[in-house]
């Protein structure tokens, strides 16, 4: 007769078969735990995705929650199911991809010592690395071929196409949120490498913690929804709306406010809320728009910033003063060379019936306000708009930061000013008052309007 004990037993090692949190509590018990609700959440949501038809799941977690130990235990499981899976993992550098790696093939090499210990061999006895593949971050299953790849951005893909790709915690610190160039490469590695190696009907999985609105995880949720594919998403903050914690024995509410207290609320916010931290750190809070404009202005201005580099973006900025208060009729925000930009520009003064156009000469402006005053007379046969150019000798960074409220307060956009320009809606709430800026066109040809509407007596 069998006992008790050898019946659940059995029972474990069956549960762990059908449900990837079974599997977590049969492997690792002292970890996964039965009232450690936010696990049991977090694997069904992972379990669910992977049977279903949806593309994407992105998951955001605090540190130290098992995030990664998760996502490895997910790598297992889902051998366990399907022996001709080829999994990608990739992490934030080559040390990390290794260890993820070895936490996923150790985890199924585990030899058995204790009958009554369950080991990965239990639940899933025909799973077994491939003899003699030694390559620790590239090997295969008994009767597969490549069946996994650990790799980071400075790794190598090629040649390996995946069914599962996982992507664990791409940025280590505050300084790498808020570094654009950092997070224009981690989006660039995703889509030209990692999406790239992605086989029909394959899955995606990013798990991490927010750092910036512009992350790997913000990115793929607007970009992945623009591309109407079926996305995820399971956000989980320490501090709960309730006052709680989202685990009180892995992170105490005691240890989260010394933590806050030590790294500073913007960095804990990214941290452990999943609010991005350029959101708490962003110069602009917010805009103020509107959906009908005033019928009289007592002037039609125009500021342009010319592009000062090749790489820079040309920012013409056209507003209508109402009390005291400017209201953005047209913006053009773009790279395009100067032989597409002087005409455009010259055509949306004559379009909008620009009173004083003022161009930042420095770097070529002058020539520029030159063409554009030529282009005005000679070819739209117009003399109302009064084209002049300064050169700008105040520091740029100073200038933005100090106009940052009064922009706020009295610049008003159109109500749908983020499907008008988007490039320019993003440089604009995108932009740091700390941290390095990819670019600052947007925010400087702005606060020449401002500056502007201070000579007017705005």
């Amino acid at each position: 007769m069998i006992d008790k004990e050898t019946i659940k037993h059995y029972a474990k090692i069956e549960l762990a078969r059908r449900e990837f949190f079974g599997f977590c509590q049969a492997m690792a018990a002292d970890f996964y735990k039965s009232d450690r609700q936010y696990l049991i959440d977090l694997c069904h949501e992972m379990q669910d995705f992977y049977e279903s038809d949806d593309d994407i799941l992105i998951v955001n977690e605090p540190p130290r929650h098992g995030k990664s130990r998760t996502a490895s235990m997910f790598a297992q499981w889902v051998f366990g199911q399907d022996q001709s899976a080829k999994i990608m993992t990739g992490s934030y550098n080559e040390t990390l991809s290794t260890t993820f790696s070895k936490a996923v093939r150790n985890g199924i090499s585990t030899a058995k010592a204790d009958p009554k210990v369950i080991v990965y061999s239990d639940i899933f006895p025909h799973v077994r690395i491939a003899r003699g593949d030694g390559a620790m971050n590239l090997w295969s299953l008994e009767g597969g071929y490549n069946n996994y790849l650990a790799t980071s951005p400075t790794g190598t893909a090629t040649g390996f196409g995946a069914t599962l790709l996982i992507i664990d915690d791409l940025i280590k610190n505050a300084e790498e949120a808020n570094n654009e160039a950092t997070l224009e490469k981690h989006w660039d590695w995703f889509t030209n490498t990692m999406l790239s190696r992605l086989e029909e009907g394959g899955k995606i999985i990013i798990i991490m913690t927010r750092w910036a609105s512009g992350d790997l995880a913000g990115r793929a949720l607007e970009h992945f929804a623009e591309e109407k594919k079926k996305v995820r998403h399971l956000s989980m903050k320490a501090l709960q709306d309730d006052g709680t914690m989202l685990c009180e024995e892995v992170l105490s509410r005691e240890s989260y406010d010394m933590k806050v207290r030590a790294m500073g609320e913007d960095i804990a916010s990214a941290n452990y809320q999943q609010i991005p931290i350029d959101i708490k750190g962003k110069l602009y809070s917010s805009f103020k728009t509107y959906t009908e404009l005033p019928k009289d202005f007592m002037g039609i201005y125009s500021y342009c910033d010319t592009a000062d580099q090749g790489d820079d973006y040309l920012c013409n900025i056209i507003w209508g003063v109402y009390q005291r208060e400017a209201y953005v009729l047209d913006v053009i925000y773009t790279k395009q060379p100067m032989e597409i930009t002087e005409p455009a520009v010259a055509q949306a003064l004559f379009a909008f019936q620009v009173n004083k156009e003022r161009i930042e000469s420095n770097s070529g402006g002058r020539a520029f306000a030159r063409n554009v005053k030529r282009i005005l007379e000679t070819e739209l046969k117009s003399n109302r708009t009064d084209v002049t150019w300064f050169h700008q000798s105040k520091n740029k960074v100073a200038r933005i930061v100090s106009n940052a409220t009064w922009v706020m307060q009295h610049i008003y956009f159109p109500l749908n000013w983020r499907d008008r320009w988007p490039d320019f809606y993003k440089a604009m709430t995108a932009y740091q008052r700390e941290g390095k800026n990819a670019y600052d066109d947007a925010p400087d040809a702005t606060t020449g309007v401002a500056e502007t509407m201070y000579l007017l007596g705005g």
